[in-house]
């Protein structure tokens, strides 16, 4: 997921936020870009990935943004929203598989990092 997003938009220079959504043997479905923001932040709420994923008719979602910055360390922000992603997903009955963050060469996995439910 971290080397075929960061092919896509690794390089920009403002944040966007991806949606990859999964089929119920966790196929690829789509990707889609779900928000766009600036050099520091991009805004993006439940509902947006939400919609998106049920428009898609996914089973489960990785969300996937950019660090312009380069370092891929989540934020306290990225955890916050992932949580409330995670949550709110589980009552439609998608499931949050994971949120990576990519920047320049690096990655970070917010499941791998034990940060997601």
């Amino acid at each position: 997921v971290a080397a075929f997003a960061r092919a896509r938009f690794g390089h920009l220079a403002h944040e966007e936020m991806w949606l990859l959504t999964l089929d119920g043997l966790n196929g690829a479905r789509s990707f889609k870009r779900v928000a766009q923001g600036g050099l520091h932040g991009c805004s993006v709420s439940c509902r947006d990935i939400l919609r998106a994923a049920l428009v898609e008719s996914a089973s489960a979602i990785v969300l996937v943004h950019n660090h312009p910055s380069g370092d891929p360390t989540p934020s306290a922000e990225d955890v916050a929203m992932s949580r409330a992603v995670a949550d709110a997903a589980e009552i439609v009955g998608v499931a949050l598989v994971d949120h990576v963050v990519i920047a320049r060469g690096e990655h970070s996995s917010l499941l791998d990092l034990g940060l997601l439910p």
